[in-house]
């Protein structure tokens, strides 16, 4: 079965359509544009070797329902088109906001710089082939987020050239064509810069594969479990609260099997111990050596199944009176007779130290009888219901504040007119603030993953059809005339010259593992279908490491850079 999309617009102007059309303009919007995003994405699916458009695909359809005329009203595809942009970078903000600080720091600082400086240096490929070719500045905002494959950017530059009152109203049209011309290049050019790379510097993949495991086991903090013999006489009857470097190295007892007894018990804080009892500590395999330095020597028993009715399990904090307390606050050891060693948050494994607030959505590993986990588990929620439930109330309480701090004009120093985050940058911070924060009052700042999913989908498949359909009124003049020649020559220099010189400095000069610079690549441009290809390519999901640390920070530059490219050249 096949679609004459011709005769569908054609039919469009006429019966029962056209009725619709003039009658219920609404319902008819609405039929438009889930026809385009349903063939659109089902366009996106299909697969050339493995590489395919994905939800770009929507944006391609709308352009060709564009060309055809469909009739949508402007007022709604500019409704449409905003409320998808703002859906789809609020729930970024959401799921990257917990890794966002911490992707700064550690290995993330290189990567991150370098993954800046391809931006900056995209931008200026963009304004200087821009003045080469002659191509008009509104059309190279678009050419530079193209040909980066990032879609935020698109509309905060859309924005930006609004709020400067054009009195040409198609230049409002150029970033969007622009955008569509130099997609395809993005996407095909970081996976051509990869294929690049891997044969200029004759990688081997399982080799590097290899020594990107031995690096990042070696640099892991992961959690271990010490059994320590206390033979240090200075700390007999000193409860194991106030054991000197507990607090200091983040160590957690979870276990203590005292001198002349068979039976294991729950380690709590007013406990005192005597040489020669047994402890079982949980923490960081260096904090572990130190702290065993203080207490005596390690043991060979194993206290994790030793005889005891002690045992852990992992439980959920979804209670809302739970929120913001610390693990002291609480109270498990003194008033439920448990301990707490670890807490996973937002993926990343931490000893549960006592002065550590809890967020929803943490995962506690409770350790004790099972009775006491019982009524500790109930303290902090555990419910599964709680934690699959959308708050929409947060939703739209980040929303409203994303909205006010994106048209807050921000006065800079050289800046002729005031510099605005927009409704894609201001939603984008809130989001990330808001994770950072968890909780204000009643309002939880947590969304469920598969929703977050849902909505962030929906966002972006309402954008690109609502910006393919106003965009194809233009396109085909565009696509087959000089100036589209001309697009097509400047995207491929934006995409291909900046990854080629940071890449080629970050394998010569940095020595940089092929794995992370594969995430690198993928992770400055956002684009998830070349991250896929480098997994593929990999045979792992190790180039996924560096893209997550990466990401954050390069999304929200280039939302700032597609405004100040609109800001400072475009008039």
């Amino acid at each position: 079965m096949t679609l004459n999309v011709g005769a569908l617009m054609a039919a469009s102007s006429t019966g029962w359509l056209g009725e619709l059309q003039s009658l219920q303009p609404v319902a008819y919007a609405l039929l438009m544009l889930a026809a385009v995003a349903a063939v659109g994405l089902a366009f996106g699916k299909l697969r050339i070797r493995g590489i395919g458009l994905g939800v770009a695909g929507v944006l391609f359809v709308g352009i060709l329902f564009g060309h055809f005329q469909v009739g949508v009203e402007r007022s709604v595809l500019e409704f449409g088109r905003d409320l998808g942009l703002v859906l789809f970078v609020y729930t970024i903000g959401l799921q990257v906001g917990p890794g966002f600080f911490t992707s700064l720091r550690r290995e993330g600082l290189p990567l991150n710089l370098m993954a800046a400086a391809i931006v900056v240096l995209g931008a200026a490929c963009a304004v200087g082939l821009a003045l080469v070719f002659k191509i008009d500045l509104a059309a190279a905002v678009g050419l530079f987020s193209g040909a980066t494959t990032n879609t935020p950017s698109l509309g905060a530059a859309q924005q930006a050239l609004r709020s400067l009152s054009l009195e040409d109203a198609k230049r409002l049209e150029l970033p969007a064509l622009a955008y569509a011309v130099s997609y395809p290049f993005g996407i095909v050019g970081i996976i051509f810069s990869m294929i690049v790379f891997r044969g200029l510097f004759r990688v081997n993949l399982a080799d590097e594969a290899k020594r990107f495991g031995d690096t990042h086991r070696s640099n892991a903090e992961a959690l271990e479990r010490l059994t320590i013999l206390v033979e240090n006489e200075n700390l007999n009857g000193v409860a194991i609260r106030e054991l000197p470097g507990r607090s200091e190295l983040s160590i957690v007892i979870s276990r203590i099997l005292f001198a002349g007894e068979d039976s294991v018990q729950t380690a709590r804080g007013d406990m005192p111990i005597h040489v020669g009892d047994t402890v079982l500590a949980v923490g960081t395999p260096g904090q572990l050596k130190k702290f065993m330095l203080i207490l005596g020597r390690e043991s060979a028993l194993d206290l994790l199944h030793a005889p005891g009715e002690v045992t852990f399990r992992r439980v959920v904090v979804t209670r809302r009176q739970a929120l913001g307390k610390t693990v002291r606050e609480i109270g498990f050891d003194q008033a439920f007779g448990v301990s707490v060693t670890r807490l996973n948050r937002a993926g990343v494994e931490m000893p549960a130290s006592s002065w550590m607030r809890l967020h929803f959505g943490d995962v506690l590993q409770v350790v004790g009888r099972d009775s006491d986990i019982d009524r500790a588990a109930n303290e902090v929620g555990n419910s599964s219901k709680a934690l699959n439930h959308t708050n929409f109330v947060a939703v739209f309480v980040g929303i409203a504040v994303g909205v006010l701090l994106g048209v807050l004009p921000i006065h800079v120093a050289g800046i002729p007119v005031p510099v605005r985050l927009g409704i894609a940058g201001g939603p984008l911070l809130a989001a990330i603030l808001f994770s950072q924060i968890g909780r204000i009052g009643p309002v939880v700042w947590y969304m469920p993953e598969n929703a977050n999913i849902a909505l962030r989908e929906l966002g972006i498949v309402l954008f690109l059809a609502c910006v393919g359909l106003k965009a194809g009124e233009h396109f085909t003049e565009i696509i087959f005339s000089a100036d589209g020649v001309r697009w097509m020559l400047a995207a491929i220099g934006v995409t291909l010259i900046p990854l080629m010189i940071v890449g080629t400095f970050a394998r010569l000069v940095l020595k940089l593992n092929f794995m992370n610079l594969c995430g690198l690549l993928s992770g400055s441009m956002t684009d998830p279908p070349a991250l896929a290809f480098a997994n593929s390519t990999a045979g792992s999901d190790a180039p996924a490491l560096a893209y997550a640390s990466v990401y954050p920070l390069t999304m929200i530059l280039r939302i700032v850079v597609a405004q100040l490219i609109v800001v400072f050249f475009v008039h």
